[in-house]
């Protein structure tokens, strides 16, 4: 006889639902339990990618030895306008970046310009921003602190098959993607809800 306090078989661990990862269980719906892991994912996954975002400027910063105080969006803004060497208007901006609030990327461009990484410059009725030497350079020397840190630790967790996990990041980024317009059309339905 096996020992056994509660004279209770034991539990098959195989029958049981896994465990949920979430950040809010009380969302957890029984039609789509992984989607509330999926949207703890999402959760932590954007707060990992706003810090490193602000430390990689931080470290490119500090490398051109600038100061400015720079948040996640005016990054992104930056970047976003680095794109391509094109000017841009503000639609423009907050239509890549999916910003509805274009007051936070006017702040932000506002910001930049002040710390002399962008240039804006008006052509009839519309501002059009673009980097200036300044920020482009910034923009470089994130690169270069982005292939040390991020690229680099990439390829060695890969163990040097950098073309096996390239299609594996592509599949990724297409189910974000997906998501993306998912909860899009979701907000869509949620003002008539």
């Amino acid at each position: 006889m096996t020992n056994n306090p509660s004279n209770n078989p034991p539990k098959d661990s195989s029958k049981q639902p896994p465990k949920r990862i979430v950040s809010s269980s009380h969302l957890v719906s029984e039609k789509a339990a992984e989607l509330s892991e999926v949207e703890y994912g999402l959760i932590v996954a954007s707060h990992a990618f706003g810090m490193w975002v602000v430390k990689a400027m931080s470290a490119a910063l500090a490398e051109l030895e600038l100061t400015a105080d720079l948040g996640v969006l005016d990054i992104l803004c930056l970047h976003s306008l680095n794109h391509r060497g094109r000017p841009k208007k503000l639609a423009d901006i907050c239509f890549k970046l999916n910003v509805e609030d274009s007051h936070t990327v006017n702040y932000a461009l506002k910001k930049l310009v002040k710390n002399g990484l962008v240039q804006s410059e008006k052509q009839g009725k519309e501002v059009f921003y673009g980097t200036s030497a300044r920020g482009q350079a910034l923009c470089m020397a994130y690169r270069d602190v982005r292939e040390s840190c991020l690229v680099d630790e990439y390829a060695a967790f890969d163990g040097g098959r950098a073309s096996a996990n390239a299609e594996s990041l592509t599949e990724v980024a297409r189910q974000l993607r997906l998501l993306s317009g998912l909860y899009d059309q979701a907000a869509r339905s949620a003002t008539s809800f």
